[in-house]
């Protein structure tokens, strides 16, 4: 504190206590909704650490187009990117489908890209094991290949019999498929059109439950 305003022992003079009151009075947010803020949502309400924020997008280097992965709506999505890293996933105004908005999964994407939690591996715990391991990805698609084809063998069906007699069915009810909500469309596409040729019944989607 400035030596004028205090005397011998450090303590503020009335003078530089009375100038502390007035800041202090006119940093109230009551008084500054007086000042053409009435309903208190704009500059009455700002404080000095508010006012120092800056928005993720106003540092990005690019902005790209995009949609939304989760369901099949087809929000519009503004990437931001800054040394290479996504830096913040918002909605897109210019977007007919959904004018900038987002729902909360759409809102949060950005943790699908950016998450420490995100897998970037197989990781495999093999029968009765205790620890996880983790497996190269064509090893990995060779094991799911084999055991679908395995499984596919013994529980095939040609026919059953129904109360109104045999009929032709050509399925294995010993697979089934529960995909993601995190696969786009066309993911999902391919998975049902795949499934459906090799003879699955059981086809479904997490984002439907």
């Amino acid at each position: 504190m400035d030596s004028r305003h205090t005397n011998g022992e450090g303590q503020p003079t009335g003078r530089s206590a009375l100038q502390a009151l007035g800041r202090a009075i006119r940093g109230w947010p009551v008084l500054r909704q007086l000042d053409g803020d009435p309903l208190g949502l704009g500059r009455a309400v700002r404080s000095d650490r508010t006012a120092a924020l800056e928005a993720r997008t106003a540092t990005a280097d690019t902005t790209a187009h995009s949609i939304c992965p989760y369901c099949a709506v087809g929000c519009g999505q503004l990437v931001s990117v800054k040394d290479g890293e996504v830096t913040q996933i918002e909605g897109d105004p210019a977007s007919p489908i959904s004018r900038g908005r987002l729902c909360p999964k759409g809102s949060a994407s950005r943790q699908l890209v950016t998450s420490p939690l995100r897998l970037d591996r197989v990781r495999y715990r093999r029968p009765f094991a205790r620890e996880w391991e983790d497996l190269p990805l064509d090893t990995a698609m060779g094991m799911i290949a084999d055991r679908v084809i395995a499984t596919r063998a013994a529980t095939w069906e040609d026919e059953v019999d129904t109360p109104d007699g045999r009929h032709r069915v050509n399925r294995t009810l010993g697979i089934g498929s529960l995909g993601g909500a995190t696969l786009d469309n066309e993911e999902n596409y391919l998975i049902k059109k795949l499934f459906t040729a090799v003879g699955l019944v059981s086809v479904e989607n997490q984002a439907r439950i």
